[in-house]
């Protein structure tokens, strides 16, 4: 599919043709649904603990008489019934990530960006480059092309003054080619690639 090409100032500087293997595949929510699962599995810190019965510091001495007593002969204070006691079946450090197919994974990155040209959400830029990282220059240029909440995609490098003055604007992001994904895609409304983007994810997604 052909599509335009446009400046940061919302110029037309020619076309790009777009491969529909990669652009123009069916939508498919339950890979989508697979992917983002996965990504955010894999980042949780998966520290979460509790003291089990062997950690707790209480004394193991039979606190009260054998019989007499009226209640069970209990020994240890440590045992998870009494207050203070060892916690019984918590959670412990663990990796929460799990694998899911390569193709599946490559399968998801292209539905996200075919979802965004089914939508309308794609813009092709020729490059994400500011002479100045000075975030009042970005504004300007974000209002020409009627972006509030996007995510930008460059090639192998981002350039360095851009990213500076992306890092002060709320809901706008930049990320270099090796770096896009599922859900960074689909968290923002729309996509903004370069020329030199769409060159790298083409060759990456072959």
């Amino acid at each position: 599919m052909k599509t335009d090409v446009l400046t940061l100032d919302a110029k037309k500087a020619g076309d790009i043709e777009l491969d529909d293997a990669i652009f123009g595949v069916t939508a498919r929510a339950d890979i989508l649904h697979r992917v983002v699962n996965w990504q955010l599995a894999k980042r949780r810190a998966g520290t979460h603990a509790v003291k089990f019965r062997s950690d707790i510091a209480r004394t193991g001495k039979k606190f009260g008489r054998q019989k007499g007593g009226g209640g069970a002969r209990h020994g240890n204070r440590r045992s998870n019934i009494f207050v203070g006691g060892g916690r019984a079946f918590g959670p412990i450090p663990r990796d929460h990530g799990f694998d899911l197919p390569k193709k599946v994974r490559k399968l998801g990155l292209k539905t996200a960006l075919s979802a965004k040209v089914a939508d309308g959400k794609l813009i092709i830029v020729d490059v994400a480059e500011l002479k100045e990282g000075k975030t009042k220059e970005l504004k300007v240029k974000l209002e020409k092309l009627g972006l509030a909440n996007a995510l930008f995609v460059d090639g192998a490098e981002v350039n360095e003054n851009f990213k500076r003055a992306v890092s002060n604007i709320p809901n706008v992001d930049i990320l270099p080619s090796q770096g896009a994904n599922v859900y960074d895609i689909l968290r923002r409304d729309t996509l903004v690639l370069t020329k030199a983007a769409v060159a790298k994810l083409e060759e990456r997604l072959k």
